[in-house]
């Protein structure tokens, strides 16, 4: 159970990644610059914080979900240079940085599902 909690936990702070995600584009304004990387984060962040939700609820059974996680988080880091060309510091730092940060967490509480399920 206060392994379960754990991995709640983190699957929160995954909730708020991809709430930051989605309005990253506005909050580092670069929204009307490129609204293609802009429509992306919007997407990618929508996508994460919903599966981010569905994994608190249910955590034990989160273990496939946090691969999807961890593949939009992969998405997030290469985005800039994927959708738009030329991308500026300030696309690249957002994305690589709360990209990094969704990876992190769906790995970690990857590892706590996995941890929770050897004992």
């Amino acid at each position: 159970m206060l392994q379960t909690r754990g991995v709640a936990a983190v699957e929160e702070l995954v909730i708020l990644a991809g709430v930051y995600a989605a309005i990253s584009a506005w909050t580092v304004h670069f929204a009307a610059a490129r609204p293609e990387l802009a429509l992306s984060n919007l997407v990618v962040g929508i996508g994460i914080a919903l599966l981010g939700l569905c994994m608190s609820m249910v955590p034990e059974r989160s273990q496939d979900l946090n691969f999807v996680v961890l593949l939009l988080g992969a998405w997030l880091i290469v985005s800039p240079w994927v959708v738009t060309r030329g991308p500026d510091t300030g696309m690249i730092l957002n994305n690589v940085i709360t990209g990094a940060c969704v990876c992190l967490f769906a790995l970690t509480a990857g590892g706590l599902l996995m941890s929770k399920r050897r004992t």
